[in-house]
């Protein structure tokens, strides 16, 4: 498994941890409101998260569920 940039480990976290029935539009925008990224930027990282397989459709993936597992664990050190 390739290292993954932070952007984008960022934002299969926030899959991971948004709630029960959000939308991807609503995390997507709860990533903007952090000033991270920008929406182009969101939509950008949303759409090679799909290339890369670690998410499919709007869910991660086994791969992604590992990154993103990984990433919590990184980012609490």
């Amino acid at each position: 498994m390739k290292e993954l940039d932070i952007f984008k480990k960022v934002f299969l976290l926030a899959v991971a941890k948004r709630e029960n029935g959000e939308s991807m539009q609503t995390t997507m925008e709860s990533l903007v409101n952090t000033g991270m990224f920008d929406m182009n930027e969101a939509k950008k990282v949303l759409e090679e998260l799909r290339d890369e397989k670690y998410l499919i459709g709007d869910n991660l993936s086994m791969t992604g569920v590992m990154v993103a597992n990984s990433a919590e664990k990184e980012f609490k050190q």
